[in-house]
């Protein structure tokens, strides 16, 4: 058994299977997580999940140094682009992100040791027996965003923070009666 959030989408099923809740140490997932996490704000992550190669081209690979390099011209390149969410800030916060990102690594040797020092580098394992058990935000990623939004980027609220730490494995959100639970436990 999955967790029911992924219904019968094979997309969004494997997403599931491969990804979700799998402990993340490379700094270019992370910065990708974070890009795709903010422009999900407000619509469905498998419309995310269904732009998300579009995104890699457009965002060379999820290369932070690259995107914080990006233009005026690149910025107009990405509003025309009908591959990925086509909003203003949600784009300009991306660019502006991978600056701060970049002062992250150099602060603290990676991104990765930024972050997982919160978790004292050990995932937070949950024991959920249904899915309106799972809290879209906790005082973990209200801390974190806190301190993001202190260090200056953008779209990183308490809930962008939450689905980060699901998603690259900080916090175990799977069901108890998933499969996956038990696996990355």
């Amino acid at each position: 058994m999955r967790c029911p959030w992924c219904g019968d989408d094979e997309l969004y099923m494997r997403y599931h299977d491969e990804e979700w809740g799998v402990p993340v140490h490379d700094d270019e997932r992370h910065f990708e997580f974070l890009v795709l996490e903010s422009a999900q704000a407000g619509l469905n992550w498998i419309t995310i999940l269904r732009k998300r190669e579009n995104y890699r081209a457009a965002y060379e690979g999820f290369d932070p140094t690259g995107v914080s390099g990006f233009t005026e011209v690149k910025l107009g390149e990405l509003l025309h682009n009908p591959g990925i969410v086509r909003n203003r800030k949600k784009i300009e916060a991306s660019i502006n992100n991978a600056r701060r990102f970049l002062q992250i690594q150099q602060e603290f040797g990676s991104f990765d040791e930024y972050i997982w020092r919160y978790v004292n580098h050990r995932p937070v394992i949950n024991s959920w027996a249904s899915i309106a058990e799972v809290p879209a935000r906790t005082g973990l990623s209200e801390a974190i965003s806190e301190d993001l939004i202190k260090r200056g980027f953008k779209f990183v609220g308490p809930t962008i923070i939450y689905a980060h730490l699901q998603a690259v494995g900080m916090v175990n959100d799977h069901l108890v009666s998933c499969f996956r639970h038990g696996q990355l436990t």
